[in-house]
């Protein structure tokens, strides 16, 4: 009899750390962690003990996942603040004394190496979020703006480092808030409409632009000569243009269903590079073929579509900014690996959710998914 009481008091205590927790979520990300570890254990099992590792770290990330969910969205509001002021003061000490690895300023000690700039992937909606919130019915025009200095902040100085490809998810989670706060579409529309007419101009004059001797202002020379290797990679096939040529080349000989798994060719030569990291949906495309890719990007499409459920039916308007920045986050990792790996976007360091390997990404992920759960759980609070 003891024992029995025993046990339905500790179940009576565990329970309720799992009561509201979002089960359409909940498989979305099982069936990508699943895909993740399947990829992972093809391309990378004979790379030491980088599956292990994958294996490490996904652990990680569902533990932060699980004790994030745990945090009220009122006490995460609390954090919005200091936890901003702590990413840019990190980033104003990596820009003063941060360490520099092949060519990039993008990490500072603090007792431990860290990359400061992964904080304002959270930090930065946190913030915004909260600046809307504590204005909520009664937005000025001078309310974007202020939001808009505080998004141009971190992003010049990860910019500056130079790290693109996590300021464009920074630039993102930032400006899905704004957006989703009530921005007009008359000021939406101008530099969306001025950006297109760049692209068609790049394209209409790329044999000029890219012409040996020709500099670009304010873009470094890799960030020139990834745009200008994106619109014609057989100017440089062995070099700059290596990357993506393989990519293509993977994706499309995988076919309707795919070599199997674990015959891959252009992942087993290695003729892929970063197999792993960020190219590895070359390699999932070229075992899985099309059939594969499509249940992929369905499974991510099922992620989104459910994030941006809960943040419509989120109890107040941090929740609903937060939770839709947050799923943003997540479209636009697996938008832009995805671009890029296929040819269609510049190649930058941006690795596909829950399928690369990767340490501080897992972790940014574990968190984003724990503050959707964190949001999802008060909705049903505030339902019951």
């Amino acid at each position: 009899m003891a024992a029995a009481f025993g046990k339905t008091s500790l179940s009576k205590q565990i329970l309720p750390w799992f009561r509201g927790f979002d089960g359409p979520l909940a498989f979305a990300v099982f069936m990508l962690v699943c895909a993740g570890l399947l990829t992972m254990y093809s391309s990378g099992h004979d790379q030491g003990t980088r599956f292990e590792d994958h294996g490490r770290n996904m652990l990680i990330a569902g533990a932060i996942l699980f004790f994030v969910a745990q945090i009220p969205p009122q006490r995460l509001m609390s954090l919005a603040v200091p936890l901003y002021v702590l990413g840019v003061t990190l980033l104003i000490a990596v820009a003063v004394f941060g360490i520099t690895k092949k060519g990039a300023r993008r990490w500072v000690n603090v007792g431990i190496v860290i990359q400061p700039s992964e904080i304002l992937k959270i930090a930065m909606p946190l913030m915004l979020a909260w600046w809307f919130q504590k204005r909520e019915g009664q937005l000025r025009p001078l309310d974007f703006g202020v939001a808009l200095a505080l998004l141009v902040v971190p992003i010049g100085l990860i910019v500056r480092q130079p790290d693109l490809g996590t300021a464009i998810l920074v630039l993102v989670a930032g400006l899905s808030v704004i957006f989703f706060a009530g921005l007009r579409w008359k000021w939406i529309a101008p530099p969306v409409l001025l950006g297109l007419v760049g692209v068609v101009l790049l394209v209409a004059f790329e044999p000029r632009l890219c012409a040996d001797g020709v500099r670009w202002p304010l873009m470094h020379d890799y960030q020139q000569q990834r745009i200008c290797t994106l619109l014609d990679p057989t100017r440089d096939p062995l070099g700059k243009g290596f990357h993506i040529i393989q990519g293509m080349i993977a994706i499309g000989s995988g076919g309707v269903w795919g070599k199997g798994f674990m015959q891959g060719t252009q992942t087993h030569l290695e003729f892929i590079p970063e197999r792993t990291t960020d190219f590895i949906f070359a390699a999932f495309s070229e075992e899985f073929g099309l059939a594969g890719t499509l249940a992929l990007i369905v499974a991510f499409a099922f992620l989104i579509l459910r994030g941006l459920t809960i943040a419509l039916e989120a109890p107040t308007l941090f929740s609903r900014l937060l939770a839709g920045s947050v799923t943003l986050i997540f479209f636009t990792y697996a938008f832009v690996n995805m671009g890029m790996v296929s040819g269609i976007l510049p190649v930058v360091g941006v690795p596909l959710p829950f399928i690369s390997y990767g340490g501080t990404a897992m972790v940014t992920l574990g968190m984003g998914l724990g503050i959707l759960m964190s949001i999802s759980k008060s909705k049903r609070l505030v339902q019951s």
